[in-house]
C-alpha cells in the first residue's frame, strides 16, 4: 500500500491521542509481565475486554508463571477459564506454559519464531508479546488495525478479507523505526479502532485524524468491496450446546454422566455432534463408563 505524507501524518496524531486517552488496563501497566501479556492475549481473542479483565486477574493470582500452570492438570485451566467462550484456548495456554517451561526454562519468549512454536500462538500474538512485552520492532495488526488503516490510508469503509503480507505490509509502511514509539503506535491505532473508528458506528466527530483521514475526505462512501464470510447465528448453533457440555462439566468435579448430558439439550442429534467435538478436541474425556470429565493428563 503506498503511504502518502497527508498518511503519515496520522502516526503522531494517533500516538499523541493515545497518550493522552488511552484507556488504563493491565497490560499497559508498568511492570506487566510478559507471562500476564500472552495470557492476556490469549484471553482477548473474540471476547470483549471488560470480560477479560476480572479473569486475567484471577488467572494471573492463582498462576503468576508459566510453571504455575504448568504444573496442574489441563482440566483446571479449562475450568478457570469459565465464561469467556472458545475453551480450546485454555487447553492451548495450558500446552504452551508446559512448552515454555521445558523448552525455556520457564520465561517466555521474546524472539517471533520461538513464540510460533508454542502451542496455540498465531502470527498476531506472537507479534503483540514480542512488541509489548520486550519492546521490540514489529508490525501488530489486528481487527482494528486494519479498519483504522482501511478508512485512513485506504479510503474504504471496511478492510478487504484479511491477507498477512498485505495487511503487514500496510502496517509496516506506517511503523515509526524507533521501537518505543512502534511499540506505542501499535497500541495507539488499536485504541483508536476500538473505542473510536468503531465498526458500525464511528466516532469521527471525535477522531483526531479526521482531517486527514481518507476516507471521510472521500464522503464516507459505503463499502463495496469483498468481505470475509460472517459467522452463524450463536443461538442453537453447535457453538451453544458444546458450551452447555462444557458449563456441566465445569460445575462439578465428578464425572458427568450420559443421562445429565442428555437433558442439556432436545436434539438428540446435535448433542452428540456436540459431544464427539469436544472429545476431539480433549476438552472432555470419557471417565470409564461413569461418564465425561474435563482433561485431567
Amino acid at each position: 500500500m503506498k503511504v502518502t505524507a497527508q498518511a503519515r501524518r496520522i502516526v503522531p496524531a494517533i500516538t499523541a491521542w493515545f497518550r493522552a486517552n488511552g484507556r488504563d488496563l493491565p497490560w499497559r501497566r508498568d511492570g506487566f509481565t510478559a507471562w500476564g501479556t500472552l495470557v492476556s492475549e490469549f484471553m482477548l481473542q473474540q471476547t470483549p475486554v471488560s470480560r477479560v479483565i476480572p479473569r486475567l486477574e484471577d488467572w494471573l493470582e492463582r498462576w503468576p508463571t508459566p510453571a504455575d500452570l504448568a504444573a496442574v492438570p489441563p482440566g483446571e485451566a479449562v475450568r478457570a477459564w469459565a465464561s469467556l467462550g472458545y475453551p480450546r484456548r485454555a487447553l492451548w495456554l495450558h500446552a504452551a506454559a508446559v512448552e515454555i517451561t521445558r523448552r525455556h526454562d520457564g520465561v517466555v519468549p521474546e524472539d517471533v519464531d520461538a513464540l510460533l512454536a508454542l502451542t496455540g500462538v498465531g502470527d498476531y500474538t506472537a507479534r503483540a508479546v514480542a512488541a509489548f512485552a520486550y519492546g521490540h520492532r514489529h508490525p501488530v495488526v489486528d481487527t482494528n488495525t486494519r479498519r483504522v488503516i482501511a478508512r485512513a490510508v485506504a479510503g474504504q469503509a471496511e478492510p478487504a478479507p484479511p491477507s498477512r503480507t498485505r495487511d503487514l505490509d500496510a502496517m509496516s509502511a506506517l511503523l515509526p523505526a524507533d521501537r518505543a514509539e512502534a511499540a506505542a503506535f501499535n497500541a495507539a491505532i488499536m485504541e483508536l479502532g476500538a473505542v473510536v473508528c468503531t465498526a458500525r458506528n464511528p466516532r469521527c466527530d471525535a477522531c483526531p485524524i479526521r482531517e486527514d483521514c481518507a476516507w471521510v475526505g472521500a464522503g464516507s462512501p459505503a463499502y463495496d468491496g469483498p468481505r470475509k464470510a460472517v459467522q452463524k447465528k450463536f443461538a442453537g448453533s453447535d457453538r451453544q450446546v458444546r458450551g452447555l457440555v462444557m458449563a456441566e462439566l465445569r460445575a462439578t468435579h465428578r464425572p458427568v454422566t450420559d443421562a445429565e448430558i442428555d437433558g442439556l439439550w432436545p436434539d438428540a442429534p446435535q448433542r452428540r455432534r456436540a459431544l464427539a467435538g469436544l472429545l476431539s478436541d480433549g476438552l472432555a474425556v470419557r471417565h470409564g463408563d461413569d461418564g465425561y470429565t474435563l482433561p485431567h493428563q
